[in-house]
């Protein structure tokens, strides 16, 4: 990342807050028993966290749990093989799961970590995704709760990085290189 890029806006924090307020009403709609969400790491710990004050202020009571998989090989492409470095820790039997992430892009890494929770014994599991990118799907899965469709670009911002940098942006965008234009959509997962 260098000093002379910059980030060109996709999604405002007014559209990002107006959309995660709306998909903790259409979560509370479906009127979830024993409601666990399972926020996987590291990008999507911003969404998660205004998700579930979202979600307390549609009269609903998550209990909150963390899944960290990784995917990654040394770059931005991702691989087959998907590594648990942390797994949810609570008794998931006969509950109600939103499995929250911040970008549904190949789909293999939420395929793995639905398949692994219901066969721990969970009643539901549904996914709510900030950011779909379906034309790179390669898993047989889609998010039931979906804030944006995304442009096939690497996004930053709201909890999601580049090497590290930008995480910390109110916003979500994709980087602009003076000379080469937007970068490509290759973001891994």
């Amino acid at each position: 990342m260098t000093m002379t890029s910059h980030i060109h806006t996709l999604f405002d924090e007014d559209a990002i807050a107006q959309r995660v307020s709306a998909l903790a009403e259409e979560i509370a709609e479906g009127k979830p028993q024993n409601l666990l969400v399972v926020a996987v790491l590291k990008g999507s710990f911003i969404f998660a966290a205004d998700l579930v004050r979202a979600m307390h202020r549609a009269s609903l009571q998550p209990e909150m749990e963390f899944m960290h998989l990784s995917s990654y090989g040394a770059g931005t492409e991702g691989s087959d093989t998907i590594r648990i470095l942390r797994d949810v820790e609570s008794d998931v039997n006969e509950r109600d799961i939103i499995l929250v992430d911040d970008i549904l892009e190949s789909g293999r890494t939420l395929a793995f970590a639905r398949e692994r929770l219901l066969n721990r014994g969970a009643r539901s599991v549904k996914i709510a995704a900030l950011l779909d990118k379906p034309e790179r799907r390669k898993a047989a899965i889609s998010a039931d709760y979906v804030g944006f469709a995304c442009p096939d670009k690497f996004v930053v911002g709201y909890g999601m990085d580049m090497g590290h940098a930008w995480r910390q942006l109110p916003y979500i965008g994709y980087v602009v290189a003076p000379d080469d234009g937007a970068a490509d959509g290759n973001t891994g997962e």
